[in-house]
């Protein structure tokens, strides 16, 4: 069945003007002033902006990480994605240390498959380096991955030294595929917790002190020294302070190929929720942890100048009844993470383009069309045109309401936002022509969405 979308506003990361889309077999097949289509179904959107669909460039969704997995599936997630606008989901697959990566790309991507109601595709992560890793890494870019996670932290599970990082991004240089970086400096963190541990600092407040900025700063500073001299194109994931943001400038300003990530919860929460007391502060453990309130601004400023690419969740759902107080009584094992995938959109429309931090249109660009470009998915996602897929988000900017846990799809059992005011939301929200989400519920069809294939382009 056709769908019509009248009335409304249509804004994408450089155009702002009125019209009715017109989307047939997934696809936007004409736009302009007055379609009529008697067969389609109408959505009237009136009052109404007509954004993209948004995608989210940085989530886990099965992810086994510090003795316990997060507690979201495919089938609570993409239905959260798609009533708070996201339509497209880009997870890191993380195989630990010792799994082989192909086999693990495989079992991540049929978590997925069949389930999810939006559509999907994966950041391939490199824990070790050999020759057959090699050769597993060439036969997933060509089964349609067009990028790679490292981390330069978690060592002796996710971590690769810099000899494997040297080896992994040269490869990458070969094979035009683009690298996706946790920056912080392992050795550091293992033995700053050593010392607050050995001290007796083990409440959730300690988690910052552990990796304070100078330890992000050093590890986005390597990334961009091996990017340098490599050649290889590279994407700091979830940057969170000024420190970090200017080693990763003043190598953009010597011509490496670096895009910048940063989180709502960097744009909206700082280190004090952190510091909450009774073992609430677990809520808001992270890494790169939660920082000084100062940092909000520069960040901001770093989107509005597109010093900053993209804004992502890096959600990681740990419930707070049974999964964070692993880490009762030692910060170290408190599983890391703030899920906020339902809300990215409402927050960042709330608090950048309501509060004049951002304009409409870097809005749309850092939360849809810049991910789209940097990972091979533009025109297909991230803009309205004619032959794009039909995600599509009309969003209703006069709308006031409140976070909670008590509406969220998410499954986890807490929200980070809790109470929190936000003005405006997705009124329907579309994947490939078919009404997904409508005011807050699902209407969608679980398993509807495809795994997206991408061809490098990052040489």
């Amino acid at each position: 069945m056709s769908l019509l979308i009248k009335n409304g506003e249509v804004v994408t990361a450089s155009e702002r003007y009125e019209a009715d889309i017109l989307c047939e077999n997934g696809k936007i097949v004409r736009i302009e002033r007055g379609i009529e289509a008697p067969d389609a179904e109408v959505v009237d959107a009136a009052g109404k902006y007509v954004f993209p669909g948004f995608i989210d460039p940085h989530v886990h969704i099965y992810l086994p990480f510090m003795g316990t997995y997060a507690i979201d599936t495919y089938e609570t997630a993409s239905q959260a994605a798609l009533v708070g606008g996201t339509t497209t989901l880009i997870e890191m697959c993380c195989p630990a240390r010792g799994d082989d990566p192909l086999e693990s790309f495989h079992l991540w991507k049929s978590k997925a498959e069949g389930v999810s109601a939006c559509d999907f595709t994966f950041h391939m992560g490199v824990s070790r380096y050999d020759e057959e890793t090699a050769a597993q890494l060439r036969q997933i870019v060509a089964e349609g991955i067009s990028s790679f996670k490292v981390f330069l932290a978690y060592k002796g599970a996710f971590g690769v030294s810099d000899e494997e990082l040297f080896h992994v991004m040269k490869l990458a240089k070969e094979l035009g595929v683009i690298v996706t970086a946790h920056c912080e400096n392992p050795d550091l963190v293992l033995e700053m917790q050593k010392k607050l541990v050995a001290e007796g600092k083990l409440e959730p407040k300690w988690h910052y002190w552990s990796r304070p900025p100078e330890v992000e700063a050093e590890g986005t500073g390597r990334l961009m020294t091996f990017a340098e001299l490599l050649g290889t194109h590279v994407y700091v994931v979830h940057l969170s302070c000024k420190e970090s943001l200017d080693r990763a400038v003043a190598a953009k300003r010597r011509g490496v190929n670096a895009y910048v990530e940063t989180l709502i919860q960097f744009l909206t929460l700082d280190m004090t929720y952190a510091e909450l007391p009774d073992f609430e502060g677990a809520k808001y453990v992270m890494s790169p942890p939660l920082r000084h309130k100062s940092n909000q601004e520069v960040l901001w400023n770093g989107l509005k100048t597109g010093l900053v690419s993209t804004c992502a969740t890096d959600h990681a759902p740990f419930n707070f009844k049974d999964q964070k107080p692993m880490g009762k009584d030692d910060f170290t094992k408190i599983p890391n993470g703030i899920p906020s995938l339902e809300d990215r959109v409402n927050l960042l429309w709330t608090h950048g383009v309501m509060e004049d931090r951002i304009d409409i249109h870097t809005f749309v660009d850092c939360a849809s069309t810049q991910a789209a470009r940097i990972f091979g998915l533009f025109p297909r996602k991230g803009t309205i045109q004619v032959g794009a897929d039909a995600d599509l988000v009309v969003y209703d900017p006069g709308y006031e309401g409140n976070i909670s846990v008590k509406t969220h799809k998410m499954a986890v059992d807490y929200s980070a936002f809790e109470g929190w005011p936000i003005k405006g939301r997705p009124h329907v929200v579309t994947v490939r022509g078919e009404v997904a989400a409508r005011d807050g519920e699902f209407v969608g069809t679980l398993g509807r969405g495809q795994f997206l294939k991408r061809v490098p382009s990052h040489f």
